[in-house]
């Protein structure tokens, strides 16, 4: 996916709130804004966002002295998401449909982005999170979750990868790896998480930290942006694409590295932009189950 004209407003929101949270000063936000004013003449509109973003968080990391502005917010985030985790892994596993409950806890997750989303009340989200999962998915169509089409696919799958968002709901992407799992115990399960720490998104320390290195095997992408874009991965992880049966990949920024990529990929996220919803299409708000074939943006 491209880069649009309304994404620079939204690199400029990001990197200031960014630099606020790697504790930067007003001089210092204003070198961050002043050099990435330098910087977007010289970004690709071909480019996706994530790439993108890349040279801008180098500036926001140069100019605050911190490689991980967010690592605060992760760790208020995981802990959060774990406070649920009994009530929604039960839930699941006493459902009529355990993987569609599953899969319906996964996208609820997403709402944990402070790239996209840094204004919600995380502990009131989490509350109501038990009542969203139950209502949001079901007004879709099928366009737009097709939950037969990933069911078919893990039926007859033997490698699954899963490649992560963001922190936080890495806790809710436990209940679908854990269901899947146990639905499915011939498919081997490994989980993705970024290279390095890059606004909230999940990395191996939050792996470590929710538990999900002992659910499944946890691998590094090697990419350093807020979504697996292709240049950066890894050859390691190059490899892993290629022999998977069925790639899950979570939320905006793993859907603006990988649309169009031509993978088996299917994509779970909230569409939080307009961006993004004119792309797939949908509307902004809804929870989406996409196969990559189905894709017509």
């Amino acid at each position: 996916m491209n880069t649009y004209l309304d994404c620079i407003p939204c690199f400029f929101s990001q990197a200031l709130f960014a630099a606020r949270q790697a504790g930067c000063d007003e001089e210092q936000q204003k070198k961050v804004l002043d050099g990435i004013s330098r910087l977007i003449p010289l970004l690709s509109m071909n480019a996706s966002p994530p790439e993108n973003a890349v040279p801008i968080y180098r500036i926001i990391n140069e100019i605050s002295g911190s490689a991980d502005p967010f690592s605060g917010i992760k760790k208020q985030s995981n802990s959060a998401a774990i406070s649920v985790y009994p009530d929604l892994l039960k839930r699941a596993e006493t459902a009529k449909d355990p993987l569609l409950t599953a899969v319906e806890i996964a996208i609820s997750g997403n709402i944990i982005d402070y790239g996209a989303n840094r204004d919600i009340d995380l502990a009131a989200e989490m509350e109501s999170i038990l009542d969203q999962e139950e209502k949001a998915v079901h007004r879709e169509s099928r366009e737009l979750f097709n939950i037969e089409s990933l069911r078919s696919a893990l039926a007859e799958g033997k490698e699954l990868l899963y490649i992560g968002d963001n922190a936080g709901e890495i806790v809710f992407d436990k209940i679908l790896v854990a269901t899947i799992s146990r639905l499915y115990p011939e498919i081997r399960t490994r989980y993705a998480v970024r290279g390095r720490p890059i606004i909230n998104d999940v990395t191996m320390e939050d792996a470590r930290a929710t538990g999900m290195d002992r659910l499944c095997e946890v691998v590094s992408s090697g990419s350093p942006a807020p979504g697996a874009v292709p240049k950066f991965l890894s050859p390691e992880f190059r490899e892993l694409l290629k022999s998977a049966d069925i790639i899950i990949s979570k939320g905006q920024g793993n859907y603006e590295a990988l649309s169009g990529s031509g993978l088996p990929v299917f994509f779970l996220l909230r569409v939080k932009c307009d961006i993004i919803a004119r792309h797939i299409p949908a509307d902004r708000g809804d929870f989406c189950l996409i196969r990559e074939s189905s894709l017509s943006g």
